[in-house]
């Protein structure tokens, strides 16, 4: 038997909800599945941006409190912090992310966005839930209250917070700063879920490890000598250095990085020049970084250097001239880990519970999530943000199963099946719960 055949096989020994638990867990989530719904349009109907979310989190701030929990709000600004202690036992924190993204709503449901926000410079735009992060809200109100009626069962604290900001990346740090693992009990566990338009509707997926990764956003500003476009030679044109930068860059891939070592360089932005005949005094690149490991992100951001400088020196800009690389710390979001004890622990809990055929192992994504970051607070947590599809049945079957013919998570028309993913996450945030919280 294989190490992870067999640590599956003593997990499974040992994973606690009985099935008579798991049906009546799948009976009250039925039964609470008309209000939740409720809620999620509403929800969907009224986003809020990053870091401006305040209607959503007193919403549920208000019914947390119904249900017991000591509740603060206004951590790191706009979070929300539900504790509700029961004995002795674990700390198991669960978060559920709150933000929406700046997308006009294509998606022609009744309850969709209308609402029009504003940019931090005061730009107005479209707001809509792009991400599925109302999917999250409400999946943790049905978690708190099947944990409110279940206290009998379990013992320990349990620790839920509604986070700001996870779209810019800087809203589990606000938390963390703000006191989250001093104000409040510290977690032995992080529990989270995504949405995924990668999956069918009601799917679960885990990926042991890394699951998401670095996310770096670099600016690169291309200094020349301007003039007239018909006397190239009195110039040094920073548009044709750009361009070898951009071309070079795709070599730190190719041929600098470890091919089993994942890794992208991406140039998402070029802009230069105003008329047809001027040569510009300058250019402007604006690129995505991905990486997993901390080596992988160094190679990549010092190459990005060193590429730019390389290039500005064989096209004969002086020292004066060097390009002016800028790597945006603080719009940095970390690779996610997600541990093999409780990754193993939860695929076979969900197995068990859902059936393996709802219930598979998912590669690791280039996305980002700044859940990563109450992980590396503390690396003796056990951590886990699994996956649940919201692709409607119909529609992936349609498409054969290839999820690059459906609209993906950010598009204006992602429109999950909601009813499936709120109960599903609900039921298998519930029953990670009730395991890591079990008495005795």
């Amino acid at each position: 038997m294989s190490r992870t055949i067999a640590f599956v096989a003593a997990a499974l020994a040992t994973a606690v909800p009985a099935p008579a638990f798991a049906a009546t867990l799948r009976e009250a989530v039925a039964a609470d599945m008309p209000q939740l719904m409720a809620l999620y349009r509403d929800l969907h109907a009224n986003p809020e941006l990053s870091m401006q979310e305040v209607r959503s989190p007193a919403k549920l701030a208000a019914e947390a409190r119904k249900l017991g929990f000591a509740v603060t709000e206004n951590v790191g600004k706009t979070g929300v912090v539900a504790v509700m202690k029961n004995g002795p036992g674990p700390v198991l924190l669960i978060r559920a992310d709150m933000d929406a993204l700046p997308v006009p709503e294509q998606t022609g449901l009744p309850f969709a966005s209308k609402v029009i926000g504003k940019l931090p410079d005061g730009t107005p735009s479209p707001v809509m839930h792009a991400c599925g992060h109302d999917t999250h809200m409400t999946s943790w109100l049905g978690t708190a209250r099947r944990m409110a009626a279940a206290k009998d069962q379990w013992s320990g604290t349990l620790v839920m917070i509604l986070q700001p900001g996870e779209e810019i990346g800087v809203g589990a740090k606000a938390m963390l700063d703000d006191g989250l693992y001093t104000r409040f009990p510290k977690p032995d566990y992080a529990l989270a879920f995504h949405d995924a338009a990668a999956l069918p509707a009601g799917q679960i997926g885990i990926t042991p490890g890394y699951a998401l990764a670095n996310v770096d956003s670099v600016d690169i500003t291309v200094k020349g000598v301007g003039g007239h476009g018909a006397y190239p030679h009195t110039t040094k044109d920073p548009i044709v250095v750009a361009s070898r930068i951009v071309s070079t860059l795709q070599t730190l891939v190719s041929r600098e990085n470890d091919p089993q070592q994942p890794a992208v360089v991406t140039v998402g932005s070029f802009h230069a020049g105003a008329k047809h005949n001027i040569i510009s005094e300058e250019a402007k690149l604006q690129l995505t970084v991905r990486s997993y490991t901390p080596e992988v992100r160094k190679l990549l951001l010092d190459g990005i250097k060193r590429v730019a400088r390389g290039e500005a020196i064989a096209a004969g800009l002086p020292e004066d001239r060097m390009p002016v690389v800028t790597v945006r710390e603080n719009e940095y979001t970390p690779s996610t880990f997600n541990t093999e004890k409780f990754s193993g622990r939860a695929l076979a809990l969900f197995s068990q519970n859902f059936g393996t055929q709802r219930v598979v192992k998912t590669p690791a994504v280039m996305g980002g999530e700044d859940f990563s970051r109450f992980w590396l607070a503390d690396k003796s947590i056990e951590s886990l943000i699994f996956w649940v599809g919201g692709t409607p049945t119909a529609k992936w079957q349609a498409a054969g199963g290839n999820p690059q013919k459906l609209p993906s998570i950010h598009s204006p028309f992602w429109a999950p099946d909601a009813e499936a993913v709120i109960s599903t996450a609900t039921e298998a945030l519930t029953l990670a719960a009730m395991d890591v919280l079990k008495k005795g």
